[in-house]
């Protein structure tokens, strides 16, 4: 089912005829900011000259750093008073990204986001229980306005009280959720607790699930758990926020909706596009703004173009799920390692938890990784030659992956620090 038929199946010819018109829009508006007018008048970029989506290659890369520098209002095309909102990115790397909004801006991202939960089966008369944070956070509003429009009845939770989630499911029978991955696999555990079976105790059908990278086994983890579909999607805030691709029922990839955007992956390191198909870093641009339109803006995820059709029959390329960043990459004794590197190959290993914890030492020049991981419990109950085996196998199935050797130290279940946000995965304690 399509939420827009005539553009989500636009043939390709027609997509690239939209983006060089909207390309051209931006342009004129982006001209109206101190960043873009100064930066456009280096280049010589003028709007009427663009006759090629190539074009916009000549336009030098945005990054966070130059969000920052012109803090606050250095990339603003209108005036402040047409704005009506602010969102923010956390700021955990450094002081927050701000981006504003119109009300056609707001119109807009409610729109692409109603389209990708609409693709993923969300209709009028679900109940969406919004168990994300709301506030400058873009997760939390974005997901409410689009299930709005749907038509769904919104519950807008917030994120934690784990309790009270479960009992919202139950006394009002919600049927979509919207979670962050770790914090489903939390909840369960809280399921638990409370005598309750999220397979046969609520109606949940659909869940959103993102905010934080997470392997397809655990995707597949928390379906089996909750006994629903689980759908990864996109976004981050410099890009409005999520809505920026989504999975659609086939789950092969995640739809980037290119009337809104403009997707490039290109080599980190030598910032040249890659080829289809080949992983690298995700650079977007946005092509329906107008409060705060951004050129080429680096993300930092990487993921790569899925080649071919889908069999959904949507023409908007798919990008695969985010494999990791290149600022939480590891460098261990030369080898480039990402976390969920290690949470894909823990979640293969039977009898391993789904919680762990990355620390990284140094011991005189070495770096030493440490993975503590949680096993069941029957490990610790029974023949400690058992216990031994479980963690010689998790040392050789990491090392034969990330090809270097990191010590284990399995833990009984329960006994690693569990949150109600992101999980934080990598502890770094080398000193530079």
């Amino acid at each position: 089912m399509y939420w827009e038929k005539n553009v989500e199946t636009m043939d390709r010819e027609s997509l690239e005829a939209f983006q060089l018109l909207r390309i051209r829009e931006t342009v004129k508006t982006a001209q109206r900011s101190t960043y873009y007018n100064k930066l456009f008048l280096d280049i010589g970029l003028d709007a009427e000259s663009i006759d090629s989506v190539d074009v916009i290659k000549s336009i030098p890369f945005t990054t966070k750093d130059d969000l920052r520098e012109n803090w606050p209002y250095g990339l603003l095309a209108v005036p402040k008073d047409e704005l009506i909102r602010m969102h923010a990115s956390s700021g955990t790397t450094g002081r927050a990204t701000v981006v504003f909004h119109t009300a056609k801006d707001i119109e807009m991202w409610k729109n692409v986001l109603a389209r990708s939960i609409y693709m993923a089966g969300m209709r009028k008369g679900d109940v969406f229980q919004n168990m994300m944070s709301y506030g400058l956070f873009t997760g939390g509003l974005g997901f409410h306005y689009a299930a709005e429009k749907v038509g769904a009845l919104v519950i807008p939770a917030g994120a934690g009280n784990s309790k009270r989630q479960i009992q919202l499911m139950r006394d009002f029978e919600t049927t979509v959720i919207h979670i962050i991955p770790s914090y489903a696999l939390h909840l369960s555990r809280v399921f638990e607790e409370v005598n309750a079976d999220p397979r046969k105790d609520t109606k949940l059908r659909i869940a959103f699930i993102g905010a934080e990278p997470h392997s397809e086994k655990m995707r597949r983890k928390i379906e089996e758990i909750y006994g629903l579909k689980a759908y990864n999607s996109y976004g981050l805030s410099e890009m409005n926020g999520p809505g920026v691709s989504f999975e659609c029922p086939y789950q092969n990839g995640m739809h980037i909706w290119e009337d809104y955007y403009l997707v490039e992956i290109i080599d980190p390191n030598t910032l040249k596009p890659v080829s289809e198909g080949e992983q690298g870093e995700l650079v977007l641009t946005t092509l329906k703004r107008e409060g705060m339109p951004i050129f080429r803006y680096r993300t930092k995820d990487l993921t790569r173009i899925i080649p071919g059709p889908c069999a959904c029959g949507r023409t908007h390329r798919r990008i695969d799920r985010i494999m990791g960043r290149t600022d939480d990459m590891m460098i261990l004794k030369g080898v480039n390692i990402y976390p969920i590197q290690i949470e894909k190959k823990l979640m293969e290993i039977p009898g391993v938890g789904t919680n762990f914890v990355i620390i990284l030492e140094r011991d005189g020049y070495d770096d030493v990784m440490i993975v503590k991981v949680e096993v069941q419990k029957e490990y610790f109950t029974g023949d400690l030659k058992q216990l031994e085996n479980l963690r010689k196998r998790v040392v050789d199935e990491l090392r034969a992956d990330i090809l270097i050797t990191p010590k284990v130290n399995l833990v009984e279940p329960r006994s690693l620090p569990s949150t109600e946000g992101k999980a934080v995965r990598v502890i770094d304690n080398r000193k530079e």
